[in-house]
């Protein structure tokens, strides 16, 4: 069973869903809970249309039927898929931390040699403070690296931060392998699922987002909003206990 299947199959997904934001950068599902993913826009327009097959006819679908979307090879779905799971899960805010992911990286990168799949806005934090920061990325900028070069650069990182959007994109199986076993792995980022099923995948801290006021949270979705600029959500860090 891959990531993505053992944590569908671990969600009550019997509940109706109530709204679908499908934004610009990132998307909004709200069923038990309202969940989030980020859309992918560049990735999704290089796919063939129809990128979404049954658009107007979701909010029949219960969230469970959505979040298998998250399945799809189209990215659109997927993300509808990935932001109907995080609806969907039960977390215990309690036992989550609020702190940061770029800190958590900063803390345990400091001198270390960091690999980082996905460009992030604290990259260079990053590469100042550790020995050396490797970015990998399928829309590289100046400074990063090819995806394709993660077998050579992943098995030598003592610190691994993986973008959550590598499950939209089912790239996360993958990945894990190439990393090494005493590696620090990390996954980030909203479309993360905040669930501990992803310490049995080596993972030591989980990275997320939680909707605190959802009216909030949907109206900056809806009218185009970054990661940075999403308000009413909180940033939650979930430590492995085993590995920290």
């Amino acid at each position: 069973m891959n990531i993505l299947n053992h944590l569908l199959s671990k969600v009550d997904g019997e509940c109706p869903v109530r709204d679908i934001r499908l934004g610009v950068f990132h998307t909004a599902v709200v069923s038990r809970y309202c969940g989030l993913a980020a859309t992918l826009p560049r990735d999704a327009l290089r796919q063939p249309p129809p990128m979404v097959k049954a658009p107007g006819e979701l909010l029949k679908w219960s969230a469970g039927e959505v979040a298998r979307l998250a399945l799809s090879s189209s990215i659109l779905e997927a993300a509808m898929g990935m932001a109907a799971l995080n609806s969907l899960l039960e977390v215990d805010e309690g036992a989550c931390l609020e702190v940061n992911a770029a800190e958590l990286i900063l803390e345990k990168g400091a001198g270390r040699a960091v690999a980082i799949v996905g460009h992030f806005p604290f990259l260079p934090r990053v590469r100042e403070a550790a020995r050396e920061c490797w970015v990998l990325e399928k829309n590289p900028r100046v400074g990063d690296l090819p995806a394709e070069k993660a077998g050579e650069f992943l098995p030598r990182a003592d610190v691994v931060a993986i973008t959550g959007t590598s499950l939209t994109n089912h790239t996360l199986d993958g990945l894990l392998p190439l990393c090494r076993p005493d590696a620090y792995l990390i996954l980030l980022g909203d479309t993360t699922p905040m669930s501990p099923i992803l310490f049995e995948y080596g993972f030591a801290a989980v990275c997320g987002t939680r909707v605190a006021d959802e009216a909030l949270a949907l109206s900056c979705v809806s009218q185009g909003a970054t990661f940075r600029q999403i308000r009413g959500v909180r940033r939650l860090t979930l430590l492995n206990p085993d590995r920290n």
